[in-house]
């Protein structure tokens, strides 16, 4: 199967170096022409337009920033649609909003092409192993023709239903996700100011119910001090508005998310859109003159468990 690959930043080039490792055959396009050249160097090719790489590859895949730049390089002027042909399959890997991916769909399908969404979940040190997990949703016989190219890109795989229900879950995860890290950055400050050990206080938080992912995680480089968790905190703010946005249309009355939302927003302004999301907790330490260092805590987070063959849970 051949596969274009459009989009190589944060996760997308992490996704697209575990195919060139696993040796797909992959044609790749970016903005960024080093990161381009750095892949062709490394045994991929590339294309002069997204239409041009469709045209060429049986697998098109997209990892973009946003919504809107998705929707460009799709419907554009030389853009993947107007390379699609019968079979073909659209993979759009970005954190999305799920109507516009099922709007897309639609023209996808009159080209005779399939379109799925797979977004990705777990942490980018996990998408460097390939062992960050897969949501996908769309036409199950798809999602089985494309599933060792999936496998290939993270370890645990799940199938979610039609087309959008990946990405449906995808941002309630990373609502969830958010409301960990701003929760833990009260918890950090309540454990500093009462002058209890701060490693202790981590492996406490580590073996209780008031354990998670995030902490597990994030928590280490909030102790480090450079909150290096390769996500910034623009990308939050868009996924926590994709969540806010779909629940105004549910007409469910949020009491919790729109909060976390404002934190993430003051964060934003206060340390830059390209600041990393774990920084949201540095709001406390410097409203309480304090901070959360410890040694002994790595200064970005490693995936130390050894890649594996991904499978379908």
């Amino acid at each position: 199967m051949k596969i274009g690959f459009i989009g190589l930043g944060n996760v997308g080039g992490k996704l697209a170096k575990s195919l060139l490792r696993n040796k797909f055959n992959l044609t790749v396009i970016d903005l960024d022409d080093n990161l381009v050249k750095d892949f062709v160097s490394k045994g991929s090719m590339t294309s002069k337009s997204p239409k041009e790489l469709a045209e060429n590859v049986d697998l098109i895949i997209t990892c973009l920033p946003s919504t809107k730049i998705c929707s460009e390089v799709m419907e554009k002027k030389d853009g993947v649609i107007e390379g699609l042909s019968k079979n073909k399959i659209w993979l759009e890997m970005s954190t999305t909003d799920n109507q516009e991916v099922k709007r897309i769909g639609e023209l996808v399908k009159l080209k005779g092409a399939v379109p799925l969404d797979g977004p990705v979940s777990g942490g980018c040190h996990r998408a460097i192993t390939g062992n960050i997990s897969i949501f996908v949703g769309g036409e199950r016989k798809s999602f089985e023709k494309i599933l060792p190219v999936l496998t290939a890109m993270g370890r645990k795989v799940l199938h979610t239903g039609e087309l959008g229900s990946a990405s449906i879950l995808k941002v309630i995860t990373n609502y969830l996700a958010s409301t960990h890290l701003a929760a833990l950055g009260e918890a950090w400050a309540v454990a500093k100011k009462s002058n209890l050990d701060m490693n202790k206080t981590f492996k406490g938080i580590k073996i209780s119910s008031g354990n998670s992912f995030v902490h597990e995680t994030e928590s280490q480089v909030i102790l480090n001090g450079s909150y290096n968790i390769n996500f910034t905190m623009d990308l939050v703010e868009k996924d926590m508005t994709l969540f806010n946005d779909l629940s105004k249309k549910l007409k469910i009355p949020l009491e919790i998310s729109p909060l976390i939302l404002d934190i993430f927003k003051d964060a934003h302004k206060k340390y830059g859109s390209r600041s990393w999301s774990s920084k949201v907790v540095k709001r406390l330490e410097d409203n309480c003159k304090i901070n959360f260092r410890e040694k002994g805590y790595p200064d970005e987070l490693v995936d130390k468990e050894k890649e594996e063959k991904g499978y379908e849970i």
